[in-house]
């Protein structure tokens, strides 16, 4: 079996096996200045994550096939610096409690593993740099949604500029998430609590006649 390591190619003496473990085979048998990350092996710290093939998945799960093109992950981005812009903990908590349909609620948001396999996936970041991204987006919802928080107007705040208008909705981070995560839909419902707070896309639309001449813009 051979495989594409970023350009390299190396054969591999296994018709069966995971990527982590062909590429620990590769640095300890034959190329050992190969470099790559990982911890847990088990598909929950999401260190090991690259793209193959130009899909984004977890090499300690992923088995390789013949020919397989193995990269590291696009726009690897400091994640934290954009929570912190995001500011994505509880600002003014209420005396609510927070109950079990309510944390089900915000279940799936709260399941990352910090893989950064929606940012790498996230087309957005070819154009524009400073893009908040899908994690970040994701975990502004998950407060937002919190029963337990007040400032609902101050997440609305932050995720404007460079973040809930910029996306494309094009879904592929939430292709490209390992646990299932709804990036796309977190974003869609970010949208509509600002449309319901007044903030709307500041992107002039295109005029356009329908076919009775009539124009929506006047």
């Amino acid at each position: 079996m051979k495989l594409d390591v970023q350009g390299t190619f190396y054969d591999i003496p296994f018709k069966e096996i995971t990527l982590l473990n062909a590429l620990v085979y590769i640095r300890e048998n034959i190329d050992p200045t190969l470099q790559f990350k990982y911890n847990c092996k088990s598909g929950v710290c999401g260190s090991c994550s690259v793209r193959v093939n130009n899909q984004e998945t977890l090499s300690c799960e992923y088995k390789v096939q013949d020919g397989d093109k193995i990269e590291p992950l696009l726009h690897q981005t400091k994640v934290q610096n954009r929570l912190k812009k995001v500011q994505s903990w509880l600002h003014v908590k209420s005396l609510k409690l927070m109950g079990e349909a309510n944390e089900q609620k915000i279940q799936r948001q709260s399941d990352c593993i910090l893989c950064s396999s929606c940012f790498s996936a996230c087309p957005v970041f070819h154009v524009k740099p400073d893009f908040l991204g899908p994690y970040a987006l994701t975990r502004a919802w998950r407060y937002m949604a919190d029963v337990r928080e007040k400032d609902k107007q101050g997440f609305i705040e932050r995720i404007q500029e460079e973040g809930i208008w910029d996306c494309t909705l094009c879904g592929e981070c939430t292709l490209a998430c390992p646990v299932g995560i709804d990036s796309k839909a977190d974003i869609l419902h970010l949208r509509t609590k600002s449309m319901q707070a007044g903030k709307f896309d500041p992107t002039p639309q295109p005029e356009f006649e329908d076919d009775f001449g009539f124009n929506p813009n006047f």
